[in-house]
């Protein structure tokens, strides 16, 4: 029997991504092996957000050819939509970027007979939805469904929708009959992902993101979380839709990027810090002690000592659950990489270094404030200690003495422990 094994990296789009196309492999007679192990055929899932992902993607399909040099390699995902035919001098067999990943054993096995090495990458701007499905997932309880593809808001540090094409989203009826049959797998928690889930259902007839997870409250289904939104959407109608929706986590991601309005506009941000602060405010007014996470740039082009402490200061006035942060890489082809005042790069790695530190704290301020309350844990493994962890719908992680993974309990928080909580079960 032929094996195959994949490496993703990136985004939760891309975890979906690569499970559906490992699902096609598995329907085609492959068996799954782990990366670092031997196999016929290696899937790298590329990301290329930034010059790291940039090198994490090509080092792993290196890795891939180390491990077994007469493998084949397919090279999928961002990396592979943006430089192509470039990549096959890798030695890699196939390149498929972010379209006809449908396709992706027939069009391996075609260039494997022909003795060809084949790069079928498609105009991603005129690439319609592409229907691909999950029907199982590697998490222990929670699985990724993706309802959505391609952005068009062209922030001028991203190189997204260049790689990612413009907004496509998916029916809520194909949603529907994704979330029962992982539901019916035992998932009992959904994460509703996509490249830019704020503009779901734009393109289609009377259609809303509330819509959407609608379709996802399936029997058996416990949990929906969301994934990334921008503060926009954040309005009173829509708060008052979402509080109606019982099965939605109280965890939102707003992504951020920087607390300086005079950087959010040059960055080609759609909202200002007000708009921001505001979103939090109507968040906090119906979901009490949610959980805000963002994400922030830090040393974009042209940000200076006052504007960097505008972000600190806003971070700490938002009090953020938890924070992503990461310096600013410049990707070729968008307007930030040509900006004058690009901020030298022992600055932006500074900078972010300080900012983790103001989110290190403002994480444990947030887990503090849970010691002696109730949440509810979606538990999923057991660790050498025999303590079983799992996750509150805030998604802070909680270790627990007995239960049974895969189910929802009442736990009293007693501490703090690692970089979440550890509580008693409720009899």
């Amino acid at each position: 029997m032929k094996t195959v094994a994949f490496h993703t990296l990136g985004c939760k789009v891309n975890q979906y991504d690569s499970q559906a196309m490992l699902e096609l492999f598995e329907m085609a007679g492959y068996e799954p092996r782990a990366f670092s192990d031997v196999a016929d055929v290696y899937v790298v899932n590329t990301c290329t957000v930034t010059g790291t992902g940039d090198k994490k993607s090509l080092n792993a399909v290196r890795r891939a050819l180390r491990t077994n040099p007469s493998a084949e390699v397919v090279i999928a995902g961002c990396l592979a939509q943006r430089d192509g035919e470039k990549l096959l001098e890798t030695g890699a067999r196939l390149v498929i970027g972010n379209a006809r990943r449908g396709e992706v054993v027939k069009l391996l096995e075609e260039a494997v007979e022909k003795g060809e090495r084949v790069a079928a990458v498609t105009d991603i701007l005129r690439t319609p939805y592409e229907p691909l499905s999950i029907s199982n997932h590697e998490g222990h309880t929670r699985a990724v469904l993706k309802i959505q593809e391609g952005c068009d808001r062209y922030c001028t540090y991203c190189i997204i929708p260049y790689v990612r094409g413009g907004i496509r989203s998916r029916k809520p009826e194909d949603i529907a009959k994704e979330a029962c049959r992982l539901a019916q797998a035992g998932f009992r928690e959904l994460v509703l992902t996509g490249i830019h889930l704020t503009s779901y259902g734009r393109d289609l007839e009377n259609a809303s993101l509330i819509d959407a997870i609608r379709a996802c409250d399936a029997p058996g289904v416990s949990r929906i979380r969301l994934g990334s939104l921008e503060p926009v959407i954040v309005t009173e109608e829509f708060v008052d839709a979402l509080k109606r929706e019982k099965k939605v986590c109280p965890q939102f991601h707003l992504a951020l990027q920087s607390g300086s309005d005079a950087v959010l506009k040059r960055m080609r941000r759609r909202y200002t810090t007000e708009d921001f602060r505001r979103a939090c405010a109507l968040l906090r007014l119906a979901f009490p002690s949610c959980a805000i996470t963002t994400d922030v740039i830090t040393g974009f082009p042209g940000e200076t000592e006052e504007e960097f402490a505008e972000t600190v200061a806003f971070s700490q006035e938002i009090g953020f659950a938890r924070m992503h942060v990461f310096p600013y890489s410049a990707r070729q082809g968008t307007p930030a990489a040509a900006m004058p005042n690009q901020v030298k790069r022992a600055v932006r790695e500074e900078r972010a270094r300080k900012l983790i530190a103001v989110s290190n704290e403002l994480a444990d301020a947030y887990r503090a404030s849970w010691v002696g309350k109730t949440v509810e844990v979606l538990l999923e493994e057991t660790d050498e200690n025999g303590l079983i962890h799992g996750y509150t719908a805030e998604y802070m992680p909680c270790a627990v003495e007995g239960g049974t993974p895969g189910k929802l309990c009442t736990v009293t928080v007693t501490g703090l422990h690692q970089d979440g909580l550890i509580g008693t079960i409720q009899e």
